[in-house]
């Protein structure tokens, strides 16, 4: 009989929230699992690490009559999947899958994105690993359109491995299932933040500030994420954490230094 996959999950909104919850039970299907996720929400942590803090990870149980164990993290998600694969795992996962999202994390998002820090971090660390997010803030939001691709794509990567390097990032478009037209490996598109700050002071006198923004896509091309779930698709986007503009090394090699 073969063996069950180990699957490590993780998040960035914190252990109980129901998009992990939803997580878990499409994993418990897959093989077998174990949770390392944050104690609080940790949106928008991108890749920080703790390093002048103490950190700490305990058994944790949501559900008494669960078979797997769980662990609850002080840090980041990139913390989660350190201490998972260094200390708290016997053998390396077979694969990292980290959320669902409680948002989406498509195009510039995923530079900031606690939930796909991780899934890097686990990539970093020689893992096949997963992004998933759906493109619903709300904290009870309804994952049931998520589960047959996220099992499908979670099986696909199980069975034929990513390319080295490699992470992906899934985003699923807030609709029902019967209204999903399928799946679109995309471009990350550009687009960004117009970021402004609200300024207010508090009954102390003291300035403080709020972070708004609004969306702006720049992007027009029929390849991308945005475009792919604007039109009913879920996105997947191969994304890399080698930073290096291989395509600038040329042209900087020419200047007189």
């Amino acid at each position: 009989m073969a063996k069950k996959p180990l699957i490590l999950i993780t998040n960035d909104d914190g252990i109980t929230a129901k998009g992990i919850r939803a997580l878990i039970n499409v994993m418990r299907t897959i093989g077998d699992i174990i949770v390392v996720a944050p104690d609080k929400p940790q949106s928008a942590m991108g890749h920080a690490i703790t390093i002048n803090d103490t950190l700490y990870c305990d058994p944790f149980v949501y559900d008494p009559e669960a078979t797997h164990e769980e662990y609850s993290c002080s840090g980041t998600p990139a913390d989660c999947v350190k201490l998972a694969n260094q200390q708290i795992l016997d053998r390396t996962p077979d694969i990292c899958v980290s959320g669902i999202n409680h948002g989406s994390n498509s195009s510039i998002n995923v530079i900031y994105s606690g939930t796909m820090s991780a899934a890097v971090e686990a990539g970093v660390e020689g893992i096949p690993a997963i992004g998933f997010s759906l493109m619903d803030y709300s904290a009870d939001a309804n994952f049931d359109a998520c589960v047959p691709f996220v099992k499908a794509i979670t099986e696909k990567v199980l069975e034929s491995g990513l390319p080295k390097g490699v992470v992906l990032n899934v985003n699923i478009p807030k609709l029902p299932l019967e209204e999903i037209k399928g799946t679109k490996v995309c471009r990350q598109a550009k687009a960004m933040w117009v970021e402004d700050f609200d300024k207010r002071t508090n009954p102390y006198g003291r300035d403080y500030y709020w972070l708004t923004g609004e969306f702006i896509n720049q992007d027009k091309g029929e390849d991308t994420d945005e475009w792919a779930l604007a039109q009913g698709y879920v996105s997947i986007v191969p994304t890399q954490f080698d930073l290096t503009a291989h395509h600038a090394i040329q042209e900087l090699n020419t200047w007189d230094l």
